[in-house]
């Protein structure tokens, strides 16, 4: 056991007996390689010492992901009362998603910690980590892949899956599979990986009788029908049991449905599932809701599925881009005209208000309206009831009212551009939308989904995306969020040749990628593929152009790189020890050694 401090203990986790997480040796592989290397990086030994615990400070970490021990008979318990409050269908997605964010949680790490170890390791990964976290037993059968393709085939044995002794506990032997987390945890794993949506199913359970629980994984294309996989995997599929909403108000849109797809809500990270879940909460109210975020979330995605939603949902959509509209032009937009108001109003025309009668009117970009706008747009929201301008009668109107603005309006309303009257009558149920740098889980999901709509659209074959493309994905910042991601795959869709997989070049312009998003380092960083920095450049990184002085002892140099990294990364040491290519374990101990404490 290696101490850190008094109060933080680092255990070496090889000390434990892992006799029954050794995997069996697969009797049948194709990929990258003709026979895999089980003891290639990240072995079984690699992925224990990133787990380490620190019981002063009552925290387990593994590397710099947050764990926790839970009994499973707590797990159960938890199971067993989702699923007698919300039915076993819910209770399923619910589960489902879970285990798919720690797959792709998984993922992540694996990917940033051995960037440059060979594919079918970081594959081969997932199923240690499995047996690791105490989720199940796996035993690959046979499994093959190809990244450039975008091609993934296995078939895998689990054993001792948690999940089955708690359900047949609980209900005994039934007709359907029971390891939801399990399913939900390899389709994360491996479609965060292949950047394409990998779908796992159970097709033998303990739960249903069988000897031991067999799984099937396979690319949404080999699968075919996909849909109802995707239903436990999408919170914004599930039936709102007990709320008398016809299901086929929100249902997503088939993925073969061409433009008409243009309405589905993709998505089960986290940030995502919260955000739709107040979606769920305000829709069957007349509440006025206001939705927040960057440019390209998705804001009026989530307002047309909130209408979809509503009590108002056979009556019209109607949307209105506030920036778009001339100052002069916006009563006119809102309220309608009557013939001869002004010069050129030939006729008379309703306004956004009354062609949304008994529906839903969303206004983008609220914000861009003027003082006099604003004032005008709050009468009719309190009165609701408009004049057309030149017009001399008074047209009551039943809207519901959604707005969206990309900035934040309590700020415009302390520095005057925003009336607080207006704003406080927006405000009334408010839900922000994430952006997709924080919902990164969900881009193999989204981009499985692009590449599906772009290659029916353009009559190309389906392509998959190459390792460095979607590490180059999964670590961009989209400053766009999804309206990117969406322009990026349809342009990698294009720009690449008919049935080979999407490149780097395909995606970005030189002038669009920084350098540093062309290869993934093991720090973490992206870098030119001709600029493999050494110690110098990583000196450089840290503060120090010149190596340091000759007379420097080599402690000490490690000290100081130690401290500029701690420095750097504003005392996160998980952050500084990716710097240096450590663990944080492994960073924490160096760190208490240099300093003499």
């Amino acid at each position: 056991m290696n101490c850190v401090s008094e109060e933080s203990c680092v255990i070496d986790t090889r000390r434990i007996s892992l006799d029954a997480l050794q995997i069996t040796e697969v009797p049948h592989y194709r990929g990258a390689s003709d026979a895999l290397d089980w003891q290639s990086a990240p072995t079984l030994r690699d992925l224990t010492e990133c787990l380490f615990f620190s019981p002063g400070d009552g925290r387990i970490w593994l590397n710099d992901q947050r764990m926790v021990l839970l009994h499973c008979e707590a797990l159960g318990a938890l199971r067993r009362e989702l699923i007698d409050s919300l039915g076993m269908e819910r209770a399923r997605g619910l589960f489902t998603r879970v285990g798919y964010l720690s797959g792709a949680r998984d993922a992540r790490l694996v990917q940033q910690r051995w960037a440059g170890a060979e594919p079918a390791s970081i594959f081969a990964a997932g199923i240690r980590l499995h047996g690791l976290e105490g989720m199940v037993k796996v035993e690959p059968l046979h499994f093959e892949f190809d990244v450039d393709r975008g091609h993934y085939d296995g078939e895998f044995l689990w054993h001792h899956a948690h999940e089955d002794d708690e359900h047949i506990a609980a209900y005994g032997i039934g007709n359907d599979p029971a390891c939801w987390m399990e399913i939900g945890y390899a389709t994360g794993y491996v479609s965060g990986l292949f950047g394409r949506l990998v779908v796992f199913r159970e097709v033998e359970c303990r739960a249903m009788g069988h000897q031991v629980c067999r799984v099937l994984g396979k690319t949404a294309e080999l699968w075919g029908d996909v849909e109802e996989d995707l239903r436990y995997l999408n919170a914004s599929a599930e039936e709102g049991e007990g709320g008398g909403l016809e299901r086929a108000a929100y249902q997503p849109l088939p993925a073969s449905a061409g433009e008409t797809d243009e309405g589905r809500m993709i998505g089960a990270s986290a940030a995502f599932n919260a955000a739709f879940q107040s979606l769920q909460r305000v829709a069957r109210t007349p509440a006025t809701v206001l939705f927040g975020g960057e440019s390209g979330v998705g804001k009026e995605l989530f307002a047309s599925n909130l209408h979809r939603m509503s009590e108002r949902r056979d009556g019209p959509f109607v949307a209105l881009n506030c920036a778009a509209i001339a100052e002069s032009l916006i009563e006119a937009e809102l309220f309608g005209v009557e013939r001869g108001a002004f010069t050129g109003a030939s006729h008379s025309r309703p306004g956004r208000f009354e062609r949304a009668q008994g529906g839903t009117l969303f206004l983008d970009e609220v914000a861009c309206l003027s003082l006099p706008g604003q004032g005008k747009l709050l009468r009719a929201l309190q009165e609701r009831e408009i004049e057309r301008v030149g017009g001399t009668s008074v047209i009551s109107v039943d809207v519901r009212v959604i707005a969206a603005t990309n900035v934040d309006l309590r700020a415009a309303v302390r520095r005057g551009e925003f009336r607080e009257d207006l704003y406080y009558r927006l405000n009334v149920y408010p839900i922000h939308i994430p952006p997709l740098r924080e919902r990164r889980d969900d881009i193999p999901l989204l981009v499985d989904f692009f590449m599906r709509r772009y290659c029916e659209h353009y009559g190309r074959t389906p392509v998959g995306l190459t390792m460095r493309g979607l590490k180059a994905l999964l670590n961009y910042s989209f400053p766009g969020n999804i309206r990117e991601l969406q322009n990026l795959i349809e342009r990698g869709v294009i720009a690449s040749n008919d049935g080979a997989p999407i490149d780097l070049n395909h995606l970005f312009r030189d002038e669009e990628l920084p350098a540093e998003f062309y290869s993934l380092l093991q720090q973490g960083r992206l870098v030119q593929d001709q600029e493999q920095p050494g110690e110098v450049d990583l000196l450089t990184r840290l503060g120090c152009p010149d190596l340091p002085d000759a007379s420097l002892s080599l402690e000490a140099v490690e000290n100081q790189l130690l401290e500029q990294a701690l420095q750097r990364s504003a005392g996160n040491l998980a952050a500084a020890a990716r710097l240096l290519g450590l663990s944080r374990a492994q960073f924490a101990y160096r760190l208490k050694r240099a300093r003499g404490s």
